[in-house]
């Protein structure tokens, strides 16, 4: 079927074929009638085989034709980014997109301006917590990736999102974007949607297992290597020689950047000209310090091959991946979770490993459908006749494992992890805070709407839901007289978007708090405790510098010391996590922190905006409860921004001017924004880390309305909720988890 076939609003089929797009794909021609009908629609396919567009065209049907708005919710803040850019092809038709992935205490009505919004989950539901008014006008609403459902970070929050959108606006028409899973019509049902699955792919896909020197693949072809000693370098040379890409997935941080630096050796055999990239030194450079990470990555990409994991920064990770689509970088090593993020295909993708290992519980098997979402990377839609997705076996046994267990084996049933107390707790807020609910009977009738409850029933959630309603009434959050109200505290907690059990740690701190005794590292442990900052993993040599650190610092904490011996190592682990955040502060230059805690920038900044975020918290809730925690609170904020002693905190509102080229003013002389203003500017200039066009515009920064422009201090921050670690130990009571590095 052509394009010009649809009942499109007119100029759309234009800019589509201005993009190249003028037939559709069949799982398109399925779909896209009922879609442009306004109907419900789960369309589950493979990765490239054109999900976004039918969300795409239907949310423009909206616009130009029904006046109505699109609200297009993905995963993760990469994701947003790329759908927004997407959209954006259509702004000569007078639609206006909009993307909003942070701030989340506000409604942000700035969006109202916008017809379509795109917006990760959870930035979707503070809208729906703040109550904001032009989400009555949302009439189609984009679930992307909606199998995630079942991932116990992000799942639950786009349950709890969709089933809201449902019940505010019976008439919504919800479109869910999916990879295929086994229980696809399941989750079709429970959004009342059409089921369309198709195993189509625009570019075919062809499954292997590599063992001793030969690929042998499902359809019953085989491939012939010549170096049998390293599968993965024989596997990428065979396919860089013929102009092709690779993604390789490892199940470790330390083993990409092992693999790469190898693969990056052995490439001087095909590469005899040094890689250059656009950007380099966003490469080597983290918030204007190198770093040794950053050195290896660098090293590597000359060689055409990079590392990919979430130690590494937002920015390094882009500049990676935007080499790998301009084609100079020829293979990238990475963690799963690169599987699935952006559109990022390679023509083979090699799996070296199908098990990985969780704290607590040892070596456990990669699901299916983690496996099969690596394998659909493989294939370049208009660069390749087919795409290649080997996994690596070292023995006849378990070559036949994986031909029957991953390439031939069906993905697993996706199931709500909506269950649990710990997940109940913040959406059960939330859902009395904005009177969604008023009663019980009304909790539970909401929660009747669930994919939960649509799955199992509500027998077991009913009993998780009581003993939530409990904590929250005996915490203050809300009021239970037979009737549900939250309490200004409550909705404060909701509205912060908070775990309300992090919020009885910072309350109790608060509590805690005098002035006269100080208190900077008693609010650093304060934020470490709670359930949204994941702590740093204890190691064996970790014990005792931490004993001596608690000994030293322990007038200076908040909350008590815990006397039984599992809670003790929890409590260590949030010190630790604690000092890091204190060492960010004291300036300590970035290489030294990384290697003294063996973590990546990425890990770092990771911390930083979640502490920053939840002093953000601590801050307002000082409102309620110790309202002389409230200067020190705002100075902390800027301070951990920026990660700076209090004497550059003028200096680092200049916009350019970070931790280290603050440092580099203050101690030449320069420590305020009245000593800017009176420098000269030659000697503003030869100031180590500024150079001529930085102090230039530090002047004009400091001219005439004689204050800096940046004041971060005034907005809320942003969480992380992109960076994933790849290992976590048991939770305990379902609350805390330690990161391991």
């Amino acid at each position: 079927m052509k394009v010009t076939e649809l009942d499109l609003p007119p100029g759309v089929a234009e800019i589509l074929r201005q993009d190249g797009i003028e037939t559709l794909y069949p799982p398109q021609e399925k779909a896209l009638p009922l879609a442009l009908q306004g109907r419900n629609l789960f369309l589950a396919v493979p990765t490239a085989s054109g999900k976004s567009l039918v969300a795409y065209l239907a949310a423009l049907k909206h616009v130009i034709e029904r006046g109505g708005k699109a609200l297009y919710i993905v995963p993760l803040r990469a994701l947003a980014a790329e759908k927004f850019e997407d959209l954006r092809k259509f702004e000569s038709l007078g639609v206006r997109t909009g993307m909003s992935v942070g701030d989340f205490d506000s409604p942000d009505p700035a969006l109202e301006k916008f017809d379509i919004i795109v917006a990760t989950s959870e930035k979707a539901d503070s809208l729906l917590r703040h109550r904001s008014s032009w989400l009555q006008k949302i009439s189609l609403v984009v679930a992307d990736e909606v199998h995630l459902i079942h991932d116990p970070a992000r799942g639950p929050t786009l349950e709890i999102t969709l089933t809201k959108f449902r019940k505010f606006n019976p008439d919504l028409q919800v479109i869910a974007l999916s990879a295929t899973v086994k229980n696809s019509k399941q989750l079709a049902e429970w959004l009342d949607a059409e089921h369309i699955s198709s195993e189509w792919r625009p570019t075919p896909l062809k499954e292997g297992v590599y063992l001793d020197g030969e690929v042998r693949f499902t359809d019953n072809s085989k491939l012939e290597l010549e170096d049998v000693r390293d599968p993965i370098w024989s596997l990428a040379k065979d396919s860089i020689k013929g102009g092709g890409q690779c993604l390789v997935f490892v199940n470790t941080r330390k083993s990409t950047e092992t693999v790469a630096a190898n693969l990056a050796t052995r490439m001087r055999e095909i590469l005899h000209e040094k890689v250059q990239i656009e950007d380099e030194e966003s490469l080597l450079v983290d918030e204007g310090e190198p770093t040794s990470i950053g050195k290896r990555l660098r090293s590597c990409v000359h060689r055409g091959v990079a590392f990919h994991h979430a130690g590494l920064s937002n920015e390094q990770r882009k500049s990676v991946e935007q080499a790998f689509k301009k084609g100079a970088i020829k293979v990238i090593v990475a963690t799963p979770t690169l599987a699935a993020g952006i559109n990022l295909p390679a023509r083979r993708v090699i799996i070296r490993e199908v098990h990985r290992y969780e704290n607590g519980v040892g070596n456990v098997s990669i699901p299916v459908l983690e496996i099969k979402q690596m394998c659909g990377r493989a294939g370049r839609p208009r660069y390749d006749k087919y795409g290649e997705a080997i996994l690596l076996a070292k023995n006849e046994a378990e070559s036949d494992f994986l031909f029957e267990n991953y390439l031939l084996g069906e993905t697993e049933e996706i199931y709500s992890k909506l269950g649990s107390e710990g997940v109940l707790r913040s959406h059960v807020l939330a859902t009395i805070a904005t009177d969604t609910v008023s009663s019980r009977e009304g909790l539970m009738d909401f929660l009747d709407s669930t994919f939960y409850a649509h799955q199992t029933t509500l027998v077991g959630l009913a009993d998780a839901t009581d003993n939530v309603l409990e904590f929250l009434a005996a915490e203050g959050m809300i009021i239970d007289d037979g009737s549900l109200r939250a309490t200004f505290y409550g909705k404060r907690v909701s509205d912060l978007y908070i775990d309300p059990m992090s919020a009885v740690k910072l309350r109790d701190a608060l509590r805690a708090f005098h002035p006269a005794e100080g208190g900077e590292f008693g609010f650093l442990h304060a934020i470490s405790s709670t359930p949204d900052m994941l702590p740093l993993y204890l190691r064996r040599t970790d014990n005792d510098w931490l004993e001596a650190k608690v000994s030293e610092r322990s007038p200076e904490l908040l909350l008590p010391m815990p006397s039984d011996l599992e809670e003790y190592e929890f409590f260590l682990a949030e010190v630790k996590t604690a000092c890091v955040l204190d060492d960010w502060l004291q300036e300590l230059e970035e290489e030294a922190l990384l290697e003294k805690y063996t973590i990546g920038p990425g890990d770092l900044h990771n911390k930083v905006e979640i502490g920053e975020w939840l002093l953000y918290s601590m801050r307002e809730l000082s409102n309620i409860f110790n309202r002389e925690a409230y200067p020190p609170l705002t100075e902390l904020m800027t301070r951990i921004r920026y990660g700076v002693r209090r004497e550059l905190l003028d200096l680092v509102k200049l916009r350019g001017v970070g931790r280290a080229r603050a440092r580099s003013m203050f101690d030449n002389g320069i420590g305020s924004l009245d000593d800017v203003r009176a420098v000269d500017l030659a000697r503003l200039a030869r100031i180590p880390k500024i150079g001529d066009a930085l102090a230039k515009s530090l002047k004009e920064q400091v001219g005439a309305d004689r204050r800096p422009k940046r004041a971060p201090e005034e907005h809320s921050p942003t969480p992380p909720i992109e960076t994933v670690p790849e290992k976590e130990s048991r939770s305990r009571s379902g609350q805390r988890k330690l990161m391991d590095f």
